[in-house]
């Protein structure tokens, strides 16, 4: 197992993760309006995904009418992905590279550094 981390440790991105000392002082500046309005587009997708569906289930039961649910629910999860997909546009892909380096690099730190 050991050397499978190594291995995937020696790759580039990892072992300029560790030189870098990859970490989140991104996160201390302050967004743009455009990511802000990324991420609560984010958090929308979220509110009409699952709980509009639940929703749908709901009012399908009540009203014993399996077709709202059965058309309904796949059209609503498809807009909730759209609407997300939406929100990953505007937030741009900054903040995940930024925090995907920096848990990339903990990770195999402690990995590497994990008494056998």
């Amino acid at each position: 197992m050991m050397n499978i981390i190594k291995r995937i440790a020696a790759t580039n991105y990892i072992r300029s993760a560790i030189k870098d000392k990859a970490d989140l002082s991104a996160f201390k500046e302050k967004p743009s309006a455009r990511v802000v309005c990324g991420i609560s587009i984010i958090g929308f997708s979220y509110i009409i995904g699952w709980p509009a569906i639940g929703l749908l289930a709901m009012i399908s039961i009540f009203l014993k009418k399996p077709l709202i649910l059965a058309v309904g629910g796949p059209l609503t999860y498809g807009l909730s992905h759209l609407v997300f997909l939406l929100g990953m546009y505007l937030a741009g892909a900054d903040y995940s590279r930024v925090f995907l380096r920096w848990a990339t690099r903990v990770t195999v730190e402690k990995l590497i550094n994990k008494d056998p």
